[in-house]
């Protein structure tokens, strides 16, 4: 079995991010970087099951971005993945629609048999990207993992997150998961296995190796700019008091 799973570079949550003075882009200096959390999950999910299968399996990692992003390639490597590809371009250039059809012709070219990605990005939080794949492929998807189980002979039984409690699927590989927050822990990257990724296969492309041809795309951002501030909390000296300010300044009641 072949898992492609994705390694996207993100702002680290705890760095704090501010638009640039005309509200045209964001401010990164001295911001740090990471790979998207979710895309750590889908990681680890991906070498837990891959350790679990008797058959052999190959984890193909992919990242798409500047050449800064090799470092989250590199990261999934050292946790375990067995390959890493990067496609170079400038992320100005992508919105959620290349991704997927850049991930697609990885998949076509790669002959992966399961794709796992993250549900969303921590940045843009759009959530697309493993819908569009599966419905560009054709395959079946199981959205927002909380658990998912190999049932041997090409099947998938996938417990997924949704209002009000969990939902069971079953479903037949090729197919497209996405992972949710409560699925695994994923583990830290030992030295020695730092130093093993440095000799694992390693690809960078461009679009144009995919035929891909990047234009302009169909979600623009029109610019940043940071929520309003909250406004202090108020101390009431009674429930009387508390109930008139909610009737009559807050207007909720």
């Amino acid at each position: 079995m072949k898992i492609l799973v994705t390694a996207k570079r993100v702002t680290d949550w705890d760095s704090k991010v501010v638009p640039t003075g005309d509200g045209t882009g964001i401010n990164f200096d001295n911001v740090d970087f990471k790979m998207n959390p979710f895309c750590e999950i889908a990681v680890e999910e991906a070498i837990r099951i891959a350790d679990a299968s008797d058959d052999d399996c190959e984890i193909v990692v992919v990242s798409i971005g500047d050449d800064e992003a090799t470092q989250q390639v590199r990261q999934a490597l050292a946790m375990g993945a067995h390959k890493g590809i990067l496609i170079e371009c400038e992320e100005s250039e992508l919105d959620s629609d290349y991704v997927a059809k850049l991930l697609v012709k990885v998949c076509e070219e790669e002959e992966i048999d399961l794709v796992l990605l993250g549900k969303q990005a921590v940045d843009g939080d759009s959530n697309q990207v493993g819908q569009l794949m599966a419905e560009y492929l054709g395959w079946p998807q199981a959205t927002f993992a909380y658990k998912i189980e190999p049932q041997g002979d090409g099947e998938m039984s996938v417990q997924r997150e949704v209002d009000g409690g969990v939902e069971t699927v079953s479903l037949s590989l090729p197919a497209v998961l996405t992972t949710d927050l409560r699925l695994n822990e994923p583990r830290y990257a030992t030295l020695p296995n730092i130093m093993k990724a440095k000799r694992k296969p390693f690809d960078t492309m461009e679009p144009d190796d995919l035929d891909i041809e990047l234009g302009s795309p169909k979600v623009e951002v029109i610019g940043y700019s940071l929520p309003s501030e909250r406004q202090a909390g108020q101390i009431v000296g009674s429930v009387a008091e508390l109930m008139d300010k909610l009737a009559n300044e807050a207007k909720v009641i």
